[in-house]
């Protein structure tokens, strides 16, 4: 052992053929730094350097205890870690509190390199401790610690080299090796092309060897890391795209990195809402209804976007239920995309609903983030959760279990037939029903859990009960369902002739109390509640209305999408969020409670979706009157009314009186429209 050290001190007697930029951890050789050591500090008297002091000097966690002497009992002590970067990283452990080893005569700081403040890392907090000649009890030791505050410590320089991962490798290093270098090649092409053209105040655009070497070994280790599966694929990929990559779009993404480390960060800006637009269609509210034939959207042309037109054959869904039975119940995530394997009923060996673990997902949609001023290209997809690139991250939300839901009508079908609206004589002619469902995750899909229904126009509540689901709840989906665990558990039991709807009552502070909801047994049952409430002819107003329906199983042919009146400028399946036609078209802010982790209130969106009708009817029925449209008797007439034969209605009287008196001839005798009386006032089509 000690020959060994003989031969270590000879060793640093020899420069270091690296010289000053050497990055070996605890080099041999001999350094600027060792010739010329820091003189010690003036404060304390120096003490003998002992190996062990010089052990616990390079130790990058710091002094260990040791029991204390009797000759250092008396002695002062003062002794201070390094603050310059380290290599290997030091371990998260907890500082000393206290420490009774006499001081080293002097701490050696190795000099690094320097990096933009762009890529620096936090270092340790400096700590200084000195002790009073006398015993030093742990309570005043403690008391006479101060913690600066932390400095930024420049990044280590490194080579062009796979970093060592603490995983198993996705692939060999010469791969790995190979991979890296022509990353970093393409990397270098583009800074180049940038640096040729790049004015005084893009200079800040321009990277050093040393950053391009980073930037390379951070894609890299990220892909190898995140993806070790698909590595080989993905790197290739990664290669392929910045081959292709214009020196433009790569200004462009500097200059957005740019700006995340270095401007200030700024709240998201808030949509400044103007004064709420004020809908007045100058119709009375059974009018209103009656003028809804115009907008309704036939359910056969909506086929190929989600809708039920029919309820699927027994031959569809016995294959779809031999589909489920052979796949031995795995599934795709409806969030990360990974295949797990759920069990209905649970497994028997152990109880569990899931396979597969955790969920790792953004919670967030996907969105196009404004452009930057004096760039050329777009910037890239972000997540409104985390204001992650999409692609960089693999998610910043934890689930307990993976979930999936069924798309396939047939599927669907399989657990809850779908049914037709039925004729309901007792329903009133003038009405019209907004509704709302919200939807939870459970071992059998994305089942329904609450049934919220409001009349039009005036928006009483009709409906709103929480639905029992069919399968075992994996998540209810509460940030945006709304529906909670203590909802499920505090509502009160259904029971036929039991009140459909729930009074809100009012804290003293005036704030309105959370309702206290009445929960049905199954789907079946809400379905059925709200069969009594409508029937084929009824008008069911909704945003995205083919998800409501499909979640309650119901064909219904009356229907009216807001989501289809407020056309996307792309055209479907692109559509505009209720929240955001609420703010654009009326000045309106809904889901606020979303923000603090409430959820969703269907009530408060069936509601918005029967105002986004009313403005189209206002709107609607304002064209209509430059067109020279009337209201005649509660119904409305196209232009040139008094020369129409028009059967049946309100209408069909009053054009008997007219001919019987001689006021019509032979030829006003036409049928351009047809009136159809079953309404109050009668509703007209066109032939």
């Amino acid at each position: 052992m000690e020959a060994m050290e003989a031969v270590l001190r000879n060793f640093k007697q020899i420069p270091c053929p690296d010289g000053d930029q050497c990055t070996t951890p605890s080099c041999q050789w001999q350094h600027s730094w060792d010739r010329n050591p820091p003189a010690a500090s003036s404060s304390a008297s120096p003490a003998p350097v002992t190996k062990q002091h010089e052990t616990l000097t390079q130790d990058p966690v710091g002094p260990r205890k040791r029991r204390r002497t009797s000759s250092e009992a008396g002695s002062a002590t003062a002794i201070t870690t390094a603050t310059g970067a380290v290599s290997p990283p030091p371990l998260k452990r907890k500082a000393p509190e206290h420490s009774t080893l006499p001081a080293p005569a002097s701490k050696v700081q190795r000099p690094v390199a320097t990096a933009p403040a762009s890529l620096t890392t936090p270092s340790r907090a400096t700590v200084s401790i000195s002790a009073s000649p006398s015993t030093v009890s742990k309570q005043s030791a403690a008391k006479q610690i101060t913690a600066p505050k932390q400095q930024a410590t420049p990044r280590k320089p490194e080579t062009l080299n796979p970093r060592h991962l603490t995983s198993a490798a996705p692939a060999s290093h010469e791969f790995r090796f190979k991979a890296l270098k022509m990353l970093h090649e393409q990397f270098k092409r583009l800074n180049d092309e940038v640096k040729k053209d790049a004015k005084e105040d893009e200079q800040k655009l321009v990277l050093t060897e040393q950053e391009l070497i980073w930037l390379a070994l951070d894609v890299e280790q990220k892909m190898a890391t995140e993806k070790p599966v698909i590595y080989t694929n993905v790197i290739k990929n990664e290669i392929m795209a910045y081959r292709k990559k214009t020196p433009g779009r790569w200004r462009d993404e500097r200059l957005a990195e740019w700006q995340k480390n270095n401007e200030p960060k700024t709240p998201v800006k808030k949509l400044r809402l103007g004064p709420p637009k004020e809908v007045k269609t100058g119709l009375t509210p059974q009018e209103e209804v009656s003028f809804l034939v115009h907008l309704l959207t036939p359910i056969t042309e909506l086929a190929e976007h989600g809708y039920v037109v029919r309820p699927p054959t027994y031959e569809e869904i016995r294959r779809a239920r031999e589909g489920e039975e052979a796949s031995l119940g795995w599934e795709v995530c409806d969030r990360c995309t990974t295949r797990f394997q759920v069990f209905p009923g649970r497994r028997e060996e152990d109880g569990a609903l899931t396979s597969g673990g955790t969920c790792t997902h953004h919670s967030g949609r996907a969105y196009f983030p404004e452009r930057v001023p004096g760039t050329v290209d777009r910037p890239p997809k972000r997540y409104r959760c985390c204001q992650e690139t999409v692609g960089e991250s693999t998610g910043c939300t934890v689930g307990s279990t993976h979930v999936f839901k069924a798309s396939a009508p047939s599927r669907l079908a399989a657990l809850m037939p779908f049914m037709e609206t039925p004729p309901n004589p007792s329903v009133p002619k003038d009405r019209a029903v907004c509704f709302d469902c919200e939807m939870g995750y459970t071992a059998r899909g994305l089942e329904l859990i609450r049934l919220t229904a409001t009349s039009w126009p005036n928006g009483k509540e009709l409906l709103d009960v929480i639905v029992r689901p069919i399968g075992e709840v994996l998540d209810l989906n509460s940030r945006y369902s709304g529906v909670w665990p203590e909802d499920i558990a505090n509502a009160e039991e259904w029971s036929p002739g039991k009140p459909l709807t729930t009074v809100v009552e009012s804290s003293d502070t005036g704030r309105t109390k959370k309702k206290h909801m009445t929960i049905v047994p199954s789907p079946m049952v809400a379905r059925d509640l709200l069969f009594s409430l409508i029937c084929p002819e009824t008008p069911l107003i909704g945003h995205a209305l083919e998800n409501d329906l499909n979640a309650v199983r119901i064909v219904h042919p009356t229907i009216i999408d807001t989501a289809l009146l407020f056309p996307h400028r792309r055209g479907l399946p692109m559509r505009y969020s209720l929240k955001m036609l609420m703010e654009t078209e009326l000045n309106k802010a809904i889901q606020v409670d979303t923000k603090e982790n409430r959820g969703h209130d269907s009530g408060e969106d069936a509601r918005a979706a029967g105002e986004l009708v009313r403005l189209k009817v206002m709107e609607k029925w304002d064209q209509m009157k430059g067109e020279g449209w009337m209201v005649v008797d509660g119904a409305f007439v196209p232009p040139g009314w008094g020369k129409t034969n028009i059967k049946g209605g309100a209408l069909s009287e009053r054009f008997l009186e007219k001919k019987e008196e001689g006021e019509l001839g032979e030829e006003d005798e036409v049928e351009p429209v047809v009136l159809d009386g079953s309404g109050t006032g009668g509703k007209l089509y066109s032939l």
